[in-house]
């Protein structure tokens, strides 16, 4: 199982990951969104801002917050290290429950690119 420490590791490389990226990427990376990303088998929530291809702000939350992100994810922790490493394909950790996603559909549409 994955602790905080590896999981906050594991969004610092998504944010390095996106503001590194070009092309269609960066713009899917573009838009500002609130996201939240809560790992289930910790009980903890990240929540930050997704702006100009970076993940700003994020801070721990215990538990879920109460106030809903534009994007928000739920999985474990090792799941998320495994997509970020990409060693978990996201459309498949998707459509098997393994990854859940509460956003509008363009906003799905980035992630799946950015993911």
């Amino acid at each position: 199982m994955a602790t905080i420490e590896e999981c906050l590791d594991a969004l610092d490389r998504l944010a390095e990951n996106l503001a590194g990226a070009g092309g269609e990427l960066r713009s899917a990376a573009a838009p500002d969104r609130s996201l939240s990303c809560h790992v289930t088998d910790l009980d903890v929530t990240f929540v930050g801002h997704l702006r100009d291809g970076h993940i700003k702000e994020v801070r721990t939350v215990p538990g879920t917050p109460e106030q809903r992100a534009e994007i928000g994810l739920e999985m474990t922790g090792d799941d998320l290290v495994a997509l970020v490493d990409g060693k978990l394909n996201f459309a498949r950790a998707w459509a098997s429950g393994r990854v859940k996603l509460k956003a509008g559909l363009r906003d799905v549409l980035r992630l799946r690119a950015i993911l």
